[in-house]
């Protein structure tokens, strides 16, 4: 038998595979392909073998088996000390297995496939091979990301050995490729075992692609990275663009993911100031350059060193305006390009685009580790359809101008740690009050906070209200309108409190805890 190297070929990615093919050709490997690989390497002038002619078998049942067989599977699994029952069966060996499987996430991304679509797009031949490339990494070099692609040509080019570190690594990628592959099927699959009632399946299947390693996580002394869900989301912090300034920590991206989910949620030219996750300060003006000055505005402290998120393009206006406040990170779905000039100006100012924001819902589940396991729950979603639920529980019906700061205040309490209170009139926030253990004491803290007169501005509160005092004290600081979701036992007292006061008081029978 023959001493020439021998690889196969068979890819869904084929970006790169050309190059590939030409490099192999000109070290005198053998290249088996299939179907599209074949093909594409045919039309670049790369000399190939059809897998049905190297095996002497033809592709059967429409093509689901084509490389399942043993001169293709036993010149990959076979050990260089099986080299004799190798050659007795006329088994060649293969050395290189380059595989990636068919897009079966692409096509189960489409909400209106159909099961047997899905299951047409499951592979069974990439993944064995793949698996027994792995298997056998001491002899075989296995690649299933395009990424291997260079490192992979220096050896073939070199005509040196690949080095076991080198075979090591790419056999992890092999199954965790193949994993993640067969996770997502998993998961597609047990949507159809659950019952009709139940939004989660039986069991969820996660597969993640770490991003990047991060200098450290929320504290110097704890390793951080960022690792994505491997789905199709329409918004995704993976597909986010930086550009300008410093890496991203993992404190950036909590307060970036904080930034655009609130301002996604808000309409008009919409500015968002956060610190530690909570918003400081909220604006919503005409022009975008008045949204981030009343934002700035209603707490101007806390703004230093925060994380700045706009709902539209960022404009030079804004950017110029923005000038003397040390910011960490501001965020946006587009920059302007004299806008994005003067905050590269800035070095370590992070600078980043996000594709999408604002434009789609931030969908998918909300994912919390705790010892042992997750907590896993639906996002908290909002939309406009929540304001068309309101019942005003008091013979005060809010003016035109309250019910406005009231869906402003309640478009924003969600995005604010419990308990919590906001104060809003109608172009932004007055004051926050976020994380307290009562909810007096998170009026307090608002009203505290306000760098704006209190009086005649409305109050969102994210849970209702156990007692009266909260209200009595909201009144004394001049509030005029309040928005909660109600269902406490006190209930009547507390909207007789309002009476009292002449504030007008929303329920929504909704609750927007964020813990």
């Amino acid at each position: 038998m023959s001493d020439k190297k021998r690889a196969i070929l068979s890819v869904s990615d084929k970006k790169g595979i050309e190059k590939i093919g030409k490099v192999l050709q000109k070290a005198d490997w053998e290249i088996i392909s299939t179907g599209g690989t074949a093909n594409i390497l045919k039309s670049s002038g790369v000399e190939v073998v059809q897998a049905s002619d190297y095996t002497g078998q033809p592709e059967i049942l429409d093509g689901r088996v084509k490389t399942l067989h043993p001169k293709i599977l036993g010149g990959i699994l076979g050990r260089v000390d099986q080299k004799s029952e190798l050659e007795s069966n006329k088994i060649p060996c293969i050395d290189l297995v380059i595989v990636n499987l068919y897009p079966f996430r692409e096509t189960i991304s489409n909400p209106e496939v159909s099961l047997q679509d899905a299951l047409e797009k499951i592979d069974i031949g990439g993944p064995t091979m793949v698996r027994a490339a792995a298997k056998n990494h001491g002899r075989v070099a296995v690649v299933v990301e395009p990424e291997d692609y260079d490192e992979l040509v220096g050896y073939i080019e070199s005509g040196e050995d690949f080095a076991d570190i080198f075979l090591k690594r790419l056999a992890f990628k092999a199954f965790d490729h193949v994993s993640s592959y067969d996770s997502a099927i998993a998961s597609f699959l047990s949507k159809s075992t659950k019952n009709e009632d139940d939004y989660f399946a039986p069991k969820i299947e996660m597969s993640l692609k770490r991003e990047k390693v991060l200098r450290y996580g929320e504290n110097p002394h704890q390793k951080g990275s960022f690792y994505s869900f491997q789905s199709d989301e329409n918004f995704s912090l993976s597909k986010t663009v930086i550009l300008g300034g410093k890496e991203l920590s993992f404190n950036n991206y909590l307060d970036i993911s904080a930034a655009c989910e609130l301002v996604s949620d808000l309409k008009g030219n919409a500015c968002a100031i956060l610190k530690h996750t909570n918003p400081c300060g909220v604006g919503i003006e005409g022009k975008q350059v008045d949204s981030y000055k009343r934002a700035l505005a209603c707490d101007p402290i806390s703004a230093f060193g925060s994380v700045i998120g706009f709902n539209k393009t960022v404009s030079e206006e804004t950017a110029e305006e923005m000038r003397s406040l040390f910011v960490e990170v501001v965020v946006a779905p587009e920059f302007d390009e004299k806008a994005l000039q003067i905050f590269q100006k800035k070095k370590n100012l992070r600078i980043l685009k996000c594709p999408g924001l604002a434009s789609f819902p931030i969908t998918g589940v909300d994912v919390r580790a705790v010892p042992g396991g997750l907590l896993v729950q639906e996002r908290d979603s909002f939309s406009d359809e929540e304001f068309s639920d309101w019942s005003v529980m008091t013979p005060r019906l809010p003016t035109p101008s309250e019910e406005k700061a009231l869906k402003i205040a309640w478009s924003i309490v969600r995005h604010v740690k419990s308990n919590a209170i906001v104060l809003a009139n109608e172009t932004g926030t007055i004051g926050v009050g976020a994380g307290q253990m009562s909810r007096v004491d998170s009026t307090q803290l608002a009203v505290s906070r306000s760098v704006f007169p209190v009086d005649g501005c409305a109050l969102a509160s994210d849970a209702f209200f156990p007692f009266r005092d909260a209200i009595d004290q909201a009144a004394e600081f001049g509030v005029k309108a309040i928005i909660q979701p109600g269902g406490s036992v006190k209930d009547e007292e507390i909207i007789e409190a309002a009476k009292e006061k002449d504030i007008a008081m929303v329920f929504t029978g909704r609750r927007h805890f964020r813990h």
